[in-house]
């Protein structure tokens, strides 16, 4: 694990089911400060504040799982997106997407956490030059 932990980035993407997509993308750009960085159709839409992902996709209602949709792991290289992959795998974690390649050309793969939880390991390239979070051979 260590070798997947040295190119760790840590929780900076969320996806969240919504229903009223305007609503969410006024509140997240006119509050909180985020920018549109990618809209690629009308039901969705990627934010950021330059250090993190936020992806808001509409819905028509709510899934069982309530608005999270998943969450994501950013790796620093496209190819620590295959490690991980392997690692989930050796695990017996269920895996729900194999690993591909994007439309924005972001890399990832997605599995469940227990009780169905999905979480994405993923290679974004615009976040791939942010510092890495901490050390986790110093235990953080």
């Amino acid at each position: 694990m260590t070798r997947e932990r040295d190119h760790w980035l840590g929780l900076r993407h969320l996806a969240l089911s919504v229903t009223d997509l305007d609503a969410h993308l006024r509140f997240y750009t006119e509050l909180l400060g985020f920018t549109v960085e990618w809209r690629p159709d009308p039901d969705n839409v990627y934010l950021t504040t330059g250090q993190d992902n936020l992806a808001l996709h509409r819905v028509e209602h709510h899934p069982g799982t309530g608005a999270l949709d998943h969450f994501g792991f950013v790796v620093t290289r496209p190819e620590d997106v295959e490690l991980w992959y392997q690692r989930v795998v050796q695990y017996g974690a269920k895996v729900t997407a194999a690993p591909r390649k994007h439309r924005d050309g972001a890399t990832s793969f997605y599995f469940e956490a227990p009780e169905g939880l999905v979480i994405q390991i993923i290679h974004h390239p615009p976040l791939e030059k942010l510092p890495a979070g901490p050390d986790p051979k110093a235990g953080g």
